[in-house]
């Protein structure tokens, strides 16, 4: 195991995409939203990869940010390494973290590798680059190749070392041997501290990883919303997640919102309960760009599409400031603080849990039902003790044995208040 970056304690990630993200679609023009991103509570920003795009076996206009030409460049279409610097210094000064998207499993066709190491690839039985994923545009990199892991590496270095990267959101890690995640760590984490974030939800992973995605947890969510899963069966996910593994919690993301729809396309009216619990349960939340506005369609993932942002401060700036504020200040949302998932008698329709670090405690409870004053009483001596409302500030004092009425797919979240 590896010891992971204090900063990470008690984060959040925010996703951005950054093509899409702004007219302009640069790192300079993206930086003027900071401010309202730190106001917002964001602390770790995730840019999808910011290398340059292959132009052979291009899909759309603009192609795939997963398909790299240059592991050592900036895309032009974002602007200049010296932008991306300025960006990073920029995110540094407002006392935020900021890591990149690395793709270590394959390439563009096109690659600066293609010519000058032909054996570095992945080769079909007729000797011919080859592909697993039925990714027409891109090609696999072969692990079997010392030499291409050396090089991968120093890749890695170049942007700790020039552009002061804080980490890496590791794409399709699961499809890269855990052996070079586990060297790579080793060669990163001697010049800083970083944060690593596996998209892959294998439990061996976290070996090297300081968090992976909660796959299992949406696609539950997701059936439970389809009428074929049970809040029990959610529940059964989220209680099987052995202690100390921490998982990546999100209703969107840059694959989920193009190709899977919104996360008001799957989950409806539960949307921001869902949200309040991405921000609550332990693990990690993440906020993909727009989510905040709410952004309501599916972004393209290969052409020009911008959010459609306007010049009035986001709908939902204030609700995710005080998730991720609370988020940041309450040490019962941080890591080592205590679990209680609490009885009712409406488990079948409230998600109700207490998390306790000495006197920091928030309890939320949640509905996830079309069901009107669904009255609950729950019990629990943990419970006494005084609470406002995260969102109303209203002050409540709380008794070991109590009950709550909540509506139709409605969210309450209560935090100690130690005054």
């Amino acid at each position: 195991m590896f010891t992971a970056a204090a900063w990470r304690n008690g984060a959040n990630i925010y996703e951005v995409n950054v093509r899409q993200y702004t007219k302009e679609g640069t790192f300079t023009a993206f930086a003027k939203c900071l401010p309202r991103l730190k106001d917002m509570g964001v602390e770790i920003l995730w840019l999808m990869p910011v290398t340059p795009i292959s132009v052979e076996k291009r899909q759309g206009t603009l192609g795939s940010y997963y398909s790299c030409s240059d592991y050592l460049s900036v895309n032009p279409e974002f602007g200049t390494l010296d932008d991306f610097q300025n960006l990073v210094k920029q995110v540094h000064e407002l006392n935020m973290k900021i890591i990149i998207d690395w793709v270590a499993n394959h390439t563009g066709w096109d690659h600066v590798w293609v010519k000058e190491h032909a054996d570095w690839y992945m080769k079909d039985a007729e000797g011919n680059f080859t592909e697993e994923n039925n990714w027409i545009d891109v090609i696999d990199l072969s692990y079997e190749n010392n030499d291409m892991r050396a090089a991968m590496i120093d890749a890695m270095k170049f942007w700790i070392e020039n552009c002061d990267i804080d980490g890496f959101r590791c794409d399709m890690a699961h499809l890269v041997p855990l052996d070079f995640w586990r060297y790579a760590r080793t060669q990163c984490d001697e010049i800083k501290s970083l944060f690593w974030l596996a998209e892959c939800d294998v439990e061996l992973y976290h070996e090297v990883f300081d968090a992976t995605y909660a796959w299992h947890w949406m696609h539950t969510t997701e059936n439970m919303m389809k009428g074929k899963a049970t809040l029990q069966d959610v529940k059964d996910v989220l209680l099987k997640t052995p202690s100390g593994i921490k998982k990546l919690y999100f209703t969107s993301n840059h694959d989920e919102n193009s190709w899977n729809g919104t996360e008001y396309e799957k989950y409806g009216d539960a949307a921001y309960a869902m949200a309040v619990f991405t921000c609550t349960w332990p693990g990690m939340p993440l906020v993909y760009s727009g989510q905040e506005l709410p952004n309501t369609k599916r972004l393209k993932f290969f052409d020009k599409d911008e959010i459609e942002w306007n010049n009035k401060q986001p709908a939902l700036h204030e609700f995710y400031k005080s998730l991720l504020t609370l988020r940041k200040e309450n040490t019962s949302l941080h890591s080592g603080a205590q679990l209680t998932v609490l009885n009712t008698n409406a488990d079948d329709k409230v998600l109700a849990y207490l998390l306790v670090n000495k006197t920091d405690k928030v309890l939320v409870l949640l509905n996830f039902s079309a069901d009107d004053k669904v009255k609950i009483k729950t019990e629990n001596t943990l419970l006494a003790g005084k609470f406002t409302n995260v969102f109303s500030e209203l002050s409540y004092s709380v008794k070991a044995i109590e009950t709550f009425e909540l509506q139709a797919w409605e969210y309450l979240m209560y935090a100690s208040n130690n005054k």
